[in-house]
């Protein structure tokens, strides 16, 4: 008889000892998501409600409060069920109502593609987390059950939700101190966007367990004697690096995993006197038992110089603290060593969950002042999406700047001042002050003086010069690293010079759609709703974005295009939706924007082929392509230019008909190419003809453009026997011709071989059109087999 699907939970939380009252709460929260989610399955056919009560599992053993558990109980009912938050704030209280709303994503508005919604999504994570930090423990635990049930996804959709947590969660799990779940995530990660060389390092990590494990004993037992001598209480953990690591030390020093010495590693954990709560971030009593166990094992083995790092006096911003040393162990062989307390172990482990405070009423404070000092760079995130009207300028800004490695860097009073790798003294000027970067005209780096392009190192000590009359110049923002300088360099300039990029602007725009036209819009009532979707209400304002480089002019000039195109429609009577009639379903057509469209059946163009738009009546705008017959038989005032998006997450149905010899294995071997181009296929159909000896092969293949139709389209070309390899519309049917002589309606004939070359011909227009237009260019040959 199967467990009840909240049993594992409730067992969870007796085992901790919570309270009954939190229980209570909690079960009633479960009641509520069961409720909720009632007959709805995931991908893998199983109820819904199993993927709330796993996140709130991995929260529960977070030592999460019981507002959080309830919120990962309820994370995706805002989004997927009918219910509204005023409801879950009265059944359940304003934090988690937030909570949760932080955790929903952007659902009710459209985007013009994936990577806008993405980072307009993370923005407003930022926002929710910097508001209370309990919703990133949510978001995370969501994506880590998420990453472990992606099995049942399709190929390209677990690369894309891989690549997403390898860029954004990953280092987010890390930015919060949260290890365990940063190493799990990471591996799941490359075990989904590099499948091949994530099943290559486990085996290899298998293969060498016995030997490793022979060598991490030989250190254990060593070690262990001289702490026992010593009094010391300690656990001592062998362990090999998470496989992520492993990868990426390969892909860095580009050196195979048998050329690797330093997979292993040992973690001396020394038992805490203190509070055993590890809520406090005050000094530890054992800390200088640490510094003990450093020497005690740099007297036992030889150490690699330059190896030792000292966390414990310099944490990381994540208040990770620790020792770290490498030794030659046993045969020779690098071993890595961690050295730490207790409660900096529980530290690395839980991150801020471990630094969540209980109150004994049961209400979750708000992390200490302690805490939201280590928590300052997430007030940074958020000014930051205050000052970037772009959404996928701001998600590439906190890539760059939060998720790279860091430096470590002093003033001359000691203050210490963590950077990205690679930053100079003008990022660390902008870094003191802003006023500071404004007036630097020089630095010293440990009393020399250095150009400001100059790329600090850790523990280097920096004095910035300044000067009254000294200002900004626009080639800082060639080497300047991180975005607060960048940001700051930029809004000096936009004060100071913001009539020279008017000028600019309108001169740029000028132009791209001519002085008349320019003119005609900034005094039309267009102009207003063109602002509005580029978030500006003055006409200056775009102009001197424009100037600036903070818009594009392509960017203005597609929303002036687009504006223009939807009055015109209006004009003739079509009708053409608002952009939040479609708010799930990508735009495939750039140009259109929000506007109602569709591929046309008739020809159904793949992206990178040459398109044509035609206004339809109560159907939006059907897209055809150029060498579309159809296209003949419309208006010319009913036609207009649009193009493709650069958006390329959907995939498009193309048909291919090939024409081969009948041999025993063609349409394996066809089916092989396509494998190899790692490409679905939707229908394959043959058609053998006996009287030739041939047979025509029809396959529907899902796309991303053409480039890659053209390059399955070749790869089938060179395949022996077949003749000829063309586009054909996928929505014809093919009928079944064969000849009397055809036995039990086989499609195949064994053959002996023939001397003659085969004919490779990919005509990708088999009823050619008025508008020349070569969809798949490959070359083509003078048929030898067939006259």
């Amino acid at each position: 008889m199967s467990q009840p699907i909240e049993q594992g939970l409730f067992e969870i939380l007796t085992r901790q000892q919570r309270r009954a009252e939190d229980i209570a709460f909690i079960r009633r929260a479960y009641e509520f998501a069961y409720k909720a989610h009632d007959g709805q399955y995931r991908k893998s056919e199983e109820p819904y409600i199993i993927h709330p009560v796993e996140v709130a599992c991995i929260l529960a053993e977070l030592n999460s409060d019981a507002q959080t558990i309830s919120a990962g109980l309820l994370h995706d009912v805002l989004e997927d069920c009918d219910v509204k938050p005023k409801e879950m704030e009265e059944a359940f209280g304003k934090d988690v109502r937030q909570i949760v709303e932080g955790v929903t994503k952007l659902g009710k508005f459209s985007f013009s593609s994936k990577e806008e919604r993405q980072a307009e999504n993370f923005r407003k994570l930022i926002v929710a987390i910097a508001e209370d930090v309990r919703v990133v423990l949510v978001k995370l635990a969501d994506r880590l059950h998420n990453m472990r049930t992606l099995d049942h996804m399709v190929a390209r959709k677990q690369a894309d939700i891989a690549k997403e947590t390898l860029e954004i969660y990953a280092p987010l799990a890390n930015r919060f101190g949260l290890g365990q779940m940063k190493w799990e995530l990471e591996d799941l990660g490359l075990k989904y966007l590099h499948p091949e060389e994530y099943a290559e390092i486990l085996q290899l990590v298998a293969d060498s367990r016995s030997e490793r494990e022979y060598l991490i004993t030989q250190v254990v037992e060593k070690l262990r004697g001289e702490l026992v001598a010593r009094k010391i209480e300690a656990e001592i953990v062998g362990r090999p690096k998470h496989l992520f690591g492993i990868w990426k030390k390969m892909k860095r020093q580009e050196k195979t995993f048998e050329e690797l010495y330093d997979v292993l590693a040992i973690r001396i954990i020394i038992e805490s006197n203190g509070d055993k709560n590890f809520c406090e971030l005050n000094a530890d009593p054992d800390t200088q038992k640490c510094y003990e166990v450093m020497g005690l094992v740099h007297a036992l083995f030889r150490p690699i110089p330059g190896r030792f790092k000292d966390y414990i006096a310099m944490p990381k911003f994540n208040s990770y603290q620790s020792l770290h040393t490498a030794i030659v162990g046993p045969k020779g062989r690098p071993v890595e060593m961690q050295i730490r307390t207790r409660k900096m172990h529980h530290i690395a482990e839980y991150g801020i969950a471990a630094h969540w405070k209980y109150k004994e009423a049961g209400d979750a404070a708000q992390a200490d002042t302690d805490v939201d000092r280590k928590l300052s760079w997430l007030r940074q995130l958020v000014d930051w999406q205050q000052d970037l009207v772009d959404a996928q300028e701001y998600l590439d800004t906190v890539k760059m700047d939060l998720f790279e490695d860091e430096v470590f860097v002093f003033s001359p009073r000691g203050d210490v001042f963590d950077l990205p790798t690679g930053s100079t003294p003008i990022d660390f000027a902008y870094r003191v002050h802003t006023d500071v970067g404004h007036r630097c005209v020089g630095a010293r780096i440990n009393d020399r003086i250095v150009p400001l392009n100059t790329n600090m190192k850790n523990g280097d000590i920096v004095e910035i010069i300044t000067s009254k009359n000294a200002h900004p110049t626009m080639d800082w923002l060639n080497f300047a690293k991180t975005h607060q300088a960048k940001n700051r360099i930029r809004q000096w300039f936009k004060k100071h010079h913001r009539e020279e990029h008017i000028q600019q602007g309108k001169q740029m725009l000028e132009a791209e759609l001519g002085r008349s036209n320019l003119e005609e819009f900034l005094k039309s009532p267009a102009l207003k709703e063109v602002g509005r979707k580029l978030n500006i209400s003055d006409p200056n304002d775009i102009l001197a974005a424009v100037g600036y480089g903070d818009l594009s002019v392509s960017q203005v000039a597609n929303k002036i295009r687009e504006q223009e195109q939807a009055e015109a429609i209006a004009k003739k009577g079509y009708v053409a939706p608002t952009p939040t009639s479609q708010p799930s379903k990508p735009s495939h057509i750039g140009s259109l924007g929000g506007l109602m469209h569709h591929l046309a059946k008739c020809c159904q163009p793949v992206p990178g082929e040459d398109i044509l738009g035609v206004v339809t009546r109560g159907s939006g705008i059907a897209v055809h392509r150029t060498d579309c017959n159809n296209l003949l038989k419309v208006d010319a005032d009913r036609r207009m230019a649009v193009d493709w998006s650069q958006e390329r997450s959907s995939a498009y149905p193309a048909a291919l008909q090939v024409e081969c010899l009948d041999r025993v294995g063609i349409a394996g071997d066809i089916l092989k190419k396509v494998s190899d181009n790692k490409i679905n296929l939707r229908d394959l159909r043959v058609e053998t003809h006996r009287d030739k000896k041939t047979a025509t092969i029809n396959i529907i293949l899902d796309v991303i453009d053409v480039d890659q139709l053209t390059k399955v389209s070749q790869s089938i070309s060179q395949i022996s026997d077949v003749l000829r390899v063309q586009r054909r519309d996928h929505r014809k049917k093919t009928t079944q011709k064969t000849t009397p002589s055809s036995s039990g309606g086989s499609n195949v004939t064994p053959l002996k071989p023939t001397g003659k070359k085969k004919n490779v011909n990919i005509n990708p227009n088999p009823t050619p059109a008025p508008v020349k237009n070569a969809t798949l260019r490959t070359s083509k040959k003078r048929s030898q087999t067939a006259e």
